[in-house]
């Protein structure tokens, strides 16, 4: 196991702990104390993964996901200790890929680095191109283009993408969708899914007001549309 995970925190006991933890683990271990030198180590050493504490001192850690989201898709975990929901639904929409809430076990963040990096490694994809309406989701080459143009998606909404137009028609409830795209059973915080489902419509529907791919099921959870033109080939 080679991969390096980036710890970002002001508290030096969090820091040790995750560090010590994800060491034992098998991981190499990078710490930064603020988000301005997590972003120097982020492009210099290019880290596998990236556990970012949302309350750091000057650039906040949703600054820094703000701004790691625009140059990279490098997997990101935050950490944080605000329980209003809103907080952690910013975060996902900026582009994190899963959360911890303080305070946390520190094999939980072992279990969560794992399962994200298997996702990130493994994908819930199979070869395979789906073509649907205007859009086409190439599996193996894990991309994704709408008229021909690439689609810019970060990795949770790809696979958030190919989940569903891989078993169109079918109706997912938020957990479901979490337990399938995070590989194991979430903490309850289903709502997050909306955030994802959320940014990848503004990034696929021609009117958000009336979703044409990704369809609301009240009081269930989500579908892709499987009225639509198109073919799937493995």
């Amino acid at each position: 196991m080679n991969e390096r995970i980036l710890v970002v925190d002001d508290e030096p006991k969090i820091v040790k702990l995750a560090r010590d933890y994800l060491e034992q683990s098998g991981y190499g271990v990078l710490t930064a104390v603020n988000g301005t030198t997590a972003l120097a180590i982020a492009r210099a050493d290019k880290p596998d993964l990236i556990v970012l504490d949302l309350n750091l001192p000057g650039m906040d850690g949703l600054d820094v996901c703000r701004q790691l989201r625009r140059e990279s898709d490098v997997p990101i975990i935050m950490l944080t200790a605000r329980i209003e929901e809103t907080d952690r639904l910013i975060g996902l929409e900026l582009g994190a890929d899963d959360y911890i809430t303080k305070p946390f076990s520190p094999r939980e963040l072992v279990a969560r680095v794992r399962a994200v990096l298997r996702r990130v490694n493994g994908g819930l994809s199979q070869p395979g191109l789906i073509r649907v309406g205007d859009l086409e989701i190439d599996l193996q080459g894990h991309r994704a283009s709408q008229s021909g143009e690439p689609l810019h998606l970060t990795r949770i909404e790809f696979n958030l993408l190919s989940l569903l137009a891989q078993h169109a028609g079918q109706a997912f409830s938020r957990q479901r969708l979490l337990e399938q795209l995070h590989g194991y059973s979430h903490d309850g915080f289903d709502r997050s899914i909306d955030a994802h489902v959320k940014n990848l419509r503004r990034k696929i529907e021609p009117d958000l007001s009336n979703p044409t791919y990704i369809l609301t099921v009240y009081g269930i959870g989500y579908r892709f549309n499987d009225q639509l033109d198109g073919d799937a080939a493995s």
